[in-house]
């Protein structure tokens, strides 16, 4: 279906974006790669040459582009190269983005403006560059990594800089859409339901985070499917992975596990199904675990072993209400113990219902605070670390 059709994808050097431009060249489509890793990283893989062999040995064609897309005369460039290679373009997908999970004080303004400039600003000068070229296709899409407009200030509060930059690509969708209708251009967004097991996800979340996604193909599966679709009918629609899969006849899920049989983290954005919290507290309501706590940090103490500290290296806190606070010292004491006053890197507050559904594995951490049940203070970062030692515990209950 896409044999011969030239695309242009931003951020195409590992993860989904090279799994959505190796699934398309299956077809025997002409891929530009723009994106600003030519060189491997130590602790990241991929860049876009290695991309372009993928593509090559896939059956298309390949044109790797060094481009910032905060850079719009880097961005016209590379656009102009894949027209003057290729003849014209017919797809533009905007998959390049960046992420910091970070609250208001904690949130840097040069990261505030690494990732405006990125996923908004980006994204924007991307497909405004393209257009002039997918205006004369007979197939034109324009295709953004952008999660649905769900206005809940839970998707807000914890990390406002990154949803407003996501965001920003998702209401590209909307207005473009509209805006490019009569030119018969199909423009609309994908966003996976749980977590993908991509480098970013590894440097969140680690190990625990990975095992608990989907692999990049799903986002690939789907994205392909949407880019078969006839654009002048198939436009401003806000897309979940599975979904699209689902209406492709895709019974089968668990293939794309990434580890398969470990429960799956719900992505960002598409809190509807999630329990909703307390209206005052953002907190949802649950009563007191039976057996006492106390019992229960007696199991985890053998588990902070000097292997275990050594990874981890952080002071939390688990504050249950009530006066019930307990701190892990991860980072020097190897302790477990109730009222410390050792100053905390993380705090977790919660009921004792909700951590005791969390180290069971009935829901993931992840999911318990992006739907309100769990609030976290101090480095967010860290805090996704710790879905590992979650993890470990379940086996000492």
């Amino acid at each position: 279906m896409l044999a011969g059709r030239t695309i242009f994808i931003s951020g195409a050097s590992r993860g989904i974006g090279e799994a959505i431009a190796v699934k398309c060249a299956r077809d025997g489509a002409n891929v530009a790669i723009a994106a600003k890793t030519a060189e491997p990283h130590p602790k990241l893989p991929g860049t876009i040459y290695t991309v372009a062999e993928k593509i090559e040995a896939a059956g298309g064609k390949a044109l790797p582009c060094l481009v910032d897309i905060r850079d719009e005369h880097a961005v016209k460039k590379a656009v102009q190269e894949t027209v003057d290679k290729f003849g014209g373009i017919d797809i533009c997908i905007n998959n390049a983005s960046a992420i910091s999970l970070t609250g208001t004080a904690e949130t840097p303004m040069k990261r505030f403006d690494l990732m405006m400039g990125i996923n908004t600003r980006g994204t924007y000068a991307v497909t405004q560059a393209c257009l002039p070229y997918l205006k004369k296709s007979t197939h034109a899409h324009v295709l953004n990594n952008a999660p649905p407009l769900n206005m809940s200030p839970i998707w807000f509060k914890n990390h406002v800089a990154y949803t407003m930059a996501k965001y920003g690509m998702s209401m590209c969708v909307l207005g473009m859409a509209e805006e490019f209708r009569d030119y018969k251009i199909g423009v609309n967004a994908i966003w996976p339901a749980t977590a993908i097991a991509t480098a970013a996800v590894d440097m969140l979340g680690g190990d625990a985070m990975m095992n608990s996604s989907r692999t990049p193909a799903i986002m690939a599966d789907a994205a392909y499917a949407m880019l078969c679709r006839d654009p002048a009918k198939f436009t401003a629609n806000f897309c979940i992975d599975e979904e699209i899969m689902k209406e492709e006849g895709v019974t089968d899920l668990d293939q794309y596990a990434h580890c398969p049989g470990t429960p799956l983290s719900p992505d960002f954005f598409i809190g509807d199904s999630y329990p909703v919290p307390d209206p005052e507290t953002g907190v949802s309501l649950g009563q007191k675990s039976a057996g006492g706590i106390g019992a229960m940090m007696d199991k985890f103490r053998p588990l902070l072993t000097p292997e275990v500290m050594h990874k981890t290296n952080i002071v939390f806190a688990l504050n249950f209400g009530e006066g019930e606070n307990w701190t892990f010292d991860m980072k020097d004491k190897g302790t477990i113990s109730n009222n410390d006053d050792t100053p905390a890197d993380v705090t977790f507050q919660m009921t004792e219902e909700v951590f005791l559904k969390i180290v069971k594995g009935e829901i993931q951490s992840t999911a318990a605070f992006m739907s309100g049940q769990m609030k976290i203070s101090g480095n967010l970062m860290q805090a996704m670390q710790l879905e590992g030692l979650f993890k470990q515990m379940r086996t000492k209950l």
